[in-house]
């Protein structure tokens, strides 16, 4: 079982940034590819950000692309999205998760997620 913590969500105007992190205590993710999701209200859960943590190309959502970016700090263990110009349409409950092997397809183990919301 993998345990996934997120944090640094919150409240941001629209064209302002936020930084998501995602660590998994005890764990390290060298086996794993990795990934960002999230829900908004009444919508199904979407895919936003994914890479393998051993590098390779990251791929993203046409919706985040060149505003969002996946990246990990080996040393902490931890997995971060780096989002700017946010949207109010970015507004969204965003999960982490994790998988082995390549970074398509499902996911199995999942964080409890940390909402972001952009005002206008």
């Amino acid at each position: 079982q993998v345990q996934l913590v997120e944090s640094g969500g919150g409240l941001v105007q629209a064209g302002g940034s936020l930084r998501l992190s995602c660590a998994a205590p005890g764990r390290t993710f060298s086996s794993y590819s990795m990934g960002w999701f999230r829900q908004a209200p009444g919508k199904e859960r979407e895919f936003v950000a994914a890479f393998t943590w051993s590098g390779g190309t990251p791929y993203y959502a046409n919706s985040v692309k060149g505003r969002f970016t996946i990246s990990r700090d080996n040393a902490k263990n931890t997995l971060y999205l780096q989002m700017n110009s946010l949207k109010p349409e970015d507004t969204a409950v965003y999960y982490c998760a994790a998988k082995r092997g390549d970074a398509l397809g499902p996911y199995d183990y999942w964080g409890q997620g940390t909402q972001v919301t952009v005002s206008s």
